[in-house]
């Protein structure tokens, strides 16, 4: 077994180094093209990421317990439920409710996706105006470390990486990414304290359920952590994942 975890956006796998050193198991942290890396001119969109997630899973071999956060939660889902081929054997995501049919996009998402108000954003954070990404994510939970990990690999390549994202996934992923059941045992998180400005928690918690139910997984709800909960209690992430795996078949 190799659990491998994948990280969101705009992040590093630096994200994942609190949660690795509390499993005593083999693990991969991926990288994402571009994000700390060339972004390839081949990965146009998401489903371009989820084939080359996929493809690099078939590389690993054997059993894979897949952990995914933010945009990587989002390509997990999608290789399971589209890539059989793959050789998961579990999936871990904290934002299944982007799969859920009434979901809208949180007020920053939409300006990416938005030409050239996101570029331009984008510009002015490489800059550091408002802030660089490791500052203005710094109230939801990330650490100054992997902050600085972040805003050390963010460039224009990032940039381009998350637009072809974002602009791809519109309205969301329910829309041609829509999964119904999946065979894969799965487990959504819900971090209790992962709020964004203009989305309901009550919402998120909804439509959470919902998509679970849809998909045939399990729901948790960590209290006490928000968006990086890995950072905020990497004990509690790492005892959660123990726990789930443990009962698999």
């Amino acid at each position: 077994m190799t659990v491998v975890f994948v990280h969101g956006v705009p992040e590093t796998p630096a994200l994942w180094e609190a949660v690795r050193n509390q499993l005593p198991v083999d693990s991969v942290a991926l990288r994402l093209p571009g994000f700390g890396s060339p972004h390839p001119p081949t990965l146009t969109d998401k489903n371009a990421y989820a084939a080359w997630l996929a493809e690099e899973l078939q590389k690993i071999g054997g059993d894979i317990d897949l952990v995914g956060h933010d945009w990587g939660g989002h390509l997990a889902m999608r290789v399971v439920s589209a890539f059989p081929e793959a050789g998961v054997r579990s999936w871990v995501s904290d934002v299944a409710y982007g799969w859920h049919p009434d979901y809208q996009w949180h007020p920053i998402a939409a300006l990416w996706q938005q030409s050239p108000e996101g570029e331009q954003f984008l510009a002015s954070v490489r800059s550091g105006v408002p802030g660089t990404f490791g500052q203005l994510l710094g109230p939801r939970g990330l650490t100054a470390e992997v902050g600085d990990d972040i805003d050390a690999a963010h460039d224009e390549s990032m940039d381009a990486a998350i637009l072809a994202l974002y602009r791809s996934a519109q309205p969301n992923f329910h829309a041609d990414w829509n999964p119904g059941s999946i065979d894969v045992p799965g487990l959504v998180l819900v971090p209790t304290g992962d709020v964004m400005d203009g989305v309901d928690p009550a919402d998120v918690l909804l439509q959470n359920q919902e998509v679970a139910r849809m998909t045939g997984a399990r729901l948790q709800e960590l209290n006490g952590v928000g968006h990086y909960w890995m950072l905020q209690n990497p004990e509690l992430a790492a005892d959660t994942l123990r726990a789930f795996w443990a009962e698999l078949p």
